[in-house]
């Protein structure tokens, strides 16, 4: 069983940063892949990015591709998400989730434990 806590959220002005963390505890070496979702108010939950187990490989969503970096400490049990050139339509509740099974990464589908979520809010 794995748990996972997101944090680094909150208020920036467009065009800004923000660095999102997951911290992951229990049986950690049991997933092979994490990723990032997020969800605004009103719509379906959607792919961000992420991370196989290894690390050298990256997936992201095109609405994000260039301006944000997901990177893995396994020795910390630590997966984050740098955020730049911040935009508005970024405002969205993010999540931190991971998987143990093989498969596609950028899907909501197949990720076998979930955080609570950090909000961010994008002010133009």
């Amino acid at each position: 069983q794995v748990q996972l806590v997101e944090s680094g959220g909150g208020l920036v002005q467009a065009g800004g940063s923000l660095r999102l963390s997951c911290a992951a505890s229990g049986r950690t070496f049991s997933y092979y892949a994490m990723g990032w979702f997020r969800q605004a108010p009103g719509k379906e939950r959607e792919f961000v990015a992420a991370i196989n187990w290894s690390g050298r490989n990256t997936y992201y969503s095109d609405s994000v591709k260039g301006r944000f970096t997901i990177s893995r400490d396994n020795a910390g049990n630590t997966v984050n998400l740098q955020m730049n050139s911040l935009k508005p339509e970024d405002t969205a509740v993010y999540y931190c989730a991971a998987r143990d099974t093989f498969g596609i990464l950028a899907t909501t589908s197949g990720y076998n434990y979930w955080g609570q979520g950090t909000e961010v809010t994008v002010s133009s």
